[in-house]
């Protein structure tokens, strides 16, 4: 285990320390007021709104608890309660007493929690509005990018900036040089300008550049703020206040954490410290199943493929932050297929429902966590699996699969099965299936495997489908398995993360994929470098009055 402090990503509204929220009718407002004195590690302050691991992990329950508990809201107003300071972004001193690790896992997290904004616009109609009252620098400004659109103050001094280059050294960590670019469209000059300034750009200049869609001034700006959000409102497709959905109370999680386990409902990781290697085993539905939308509303958390969804979910963040040392995470799923086959068949009959559509939207982010995790993933696909439809994603999301062949016994012989949802209904951060990355989009190879939906393929056929790495029968299966394991832990951590991040993410680029990929690989190296790091580097002299030192050689 770490030995620093476990991390848990769960909390609820009665235990916030940094976000305030509001409802009224369509329009839900999530206020940053952060508790200088509230970070979650010792060492420093949260001053002028800056955040830490600790905001982002109630920014990120705060969403879901709009997503799921207020079916009503169709626009999320994001705003400051402190006067003058929207937020100042990342806590630099946080930063500077920070692991190499911890700083990545952080900036990683918070980049899923803002492309989180994305994904509900784009697949909920959920709409986001940035409302700028103040100062807005670095992490803050990334904040507001991830929004639909961003209204400024127009106070003569509230500017937006990304100083993180000249200031610190570094680059800014959640997506800004990408969202300005690739999503905002400012012109690469003026982004050059504006990336390498201290002071920001203000008023009208920031209008003008695109980096905010409007300005207001102060005496204007709530009115403002407020129309534009009810017309954004109008716009979505979420339940209107008219027909009062009733919302579904996320419940807390029912997980015990031990010293080398998690074990939820349908979830379960078991650590084995000595090979470095966790297994993560998901269980199928048992017994009978909500089939209609009342009986779906009226099992609330409860309902199965929304429970998976918050555990699956939880585990990875878990695993992902608390238990650095595990490279390699085997994926197994137990249960009957014929009970996931259903459970997709119900998402798949109701999927324009504001709950089945917010799940399979959870369930959708949950996986692709999965695949910009940093390690190794192997599917196990063995008698008693169930990687079928929804739980056959578990499989394509891993670097390989291992499926035993069982040629003399066909009942208890593994298999697996395609159905609809593997063509598209949980996209990558590429926008594209797993299916069609695996195949690079070659259309004979997907139209091979789209012939025999729901089909229960067995290892050889899966093999020659090119569904699995390997098909080794029971005599050479442990001895396989077990030489894969022993061997990939043994490789270089920091080879392998490059590696699997440039292989499973080898389709089409987007905005996300930049993000995650180009941008955070230099991040990455930054981080490490002494002109950040160093004794004298930006990073660690930021509010001492010392100056950087830098060493000039361009690399």
């Amino acid at each position: 285990m770490s030995s620093t402090p476990r991390v848990d990503y769960q909390t609820d509204p009665s235990q916030y320390k940094h976000w305030k929220l509001k409802f009224e009718g369509p329009v839900a407002t999530l206020a940053a007021d952060f508790d200088e004195n509230g970070g979650l590690r010792p060492g420093y302050k949260l001053k002028l709104n800056s955040y830490d691991l600790g905001v982002d992990i109630e920014l990120n329950d705060a969403l879901n608890r709009i997503r799921f508990e207020h079916p009503e809201v169709r626009t999320v107003v994001v705003t400051s309660l402190k006067d003058k300071v929207f937020c100042s972004g990342a806590n630099i001193f946080m930063l500077g007493v920070s692991s190499h690790a911890w700083k990545v896992n952080f900036c990683k997290f918070t980049n899923e929690t803002r492309n989180g904004f994305e994904d509900s616009s784009k697949y909920s109609g959920l709409k986001f509005l940035a409302a700028v009252n103040g100062a807005c620098a670095g992490g803050g400004y990334e904040l507001a990018l991830a929004c639909d659109e961003i209204i400024l103050v127009d106070d003569r001094n509230s500017a937006v900036s990304l100083p993180e280059v000249p200031l610190l050294g570094v680059l800014p960590g959640t997506g800004g040089l990408t969202r300005v670019t690739d999503k905002r469209h400012v012109r690469h000059d003026l982004a050059d300008i504006f990336c390498t300034t201290t002071e920001g750009v203000r008023g009208q200049k920031a209008k003008d550049w695109r980096l905010v869609d409007d300005i207001a001034k102060p005496a204007a700006f709530a009115a403002k703020v407020q129309e534009r959000a009810l017309q954004l409102a109008a716009q979505s497709d979420r339940p209107a206040v008219a027909t009062n959905p009733k919302g579904v109370t996320l419940t807390p999680l029912q997980r015990t954490v031990e010293a080398d386990a998690l074990r939820y409902g349908h979830v379960a990781v078991a650590i084995d410290r000595a090979r470095r290697v966790a297994t993560l085993t998901v269980q199928a539905p048992q017994g009978a199943q909500p089939a209609d939308v009342a009986a779906i509303e009226a099992a609330g958390a409860a309902w199965y493929p929304l429970a998976l969804a918050r555990e699956l979910d939880d585990a990875i963040l878990m695993m992902r932050t608390n238990e650095p040392d595990i490279g390699l995470w085997l994926i197994k799923t137990e249960g009957e297929a014929a009970a996931v086959l259903a459970m997709d068949a119900v998402l798949q009959q109701h999927a324009g429902h504001w709950l089945v559509r917010e799940t399979t939207g959870l369930l959708r982010r949950a996986l692709s966590r999965l695949d910009v995790s940093s390690r190794s993933l192997y599917a196990l696909i063995e008698p008693g699996s169930c990687f079928a439809g929804s739980f056959l994603e578990l499989a394509l999301a891993c670097d390989r699969s291992y499926m035993l062949a069982l040629p003399d016994d066909a009942a208890r012989a593994p298999t697996i099965t395609v159905d609809e949802a593997n063509f598209g209904r949980y996209p990558m951060a590429t926008g594209e299936s797993r299916l069609a990355r695996r195949f690079y989009g070659e259309q004979p190879a997907l139209d091979a495997v789209r012939a025999r939906i729901g089909q229960p393929l067995d290892a050889d056929a899966a093999f020659a489908l090119g569904l699995v790495t390997s098909n080794p029968d029971d005599i050479d299966w442990a001895d396989e398995t077990r030489i894969a394991i022993e061997e990939r832990v043994a490789m270089s951590p920091d080879a392998l993360t490059g590696m699997e991040a440039n292989l499973r993410f080898n389709g089409q680029e987007n905005m996300f994929t930049r993000i995650f990929g180009r941008l955070t690989a230099w991040q990455n190296w930054i981080f490490q470098r002494p002109n950040a790091v160093g004794e004298k580097g930006a990073l660690k002299v930021y509010g001492k009055g010392d100056k950087a030192a830098f060493d000039w050689n361009r690399i």
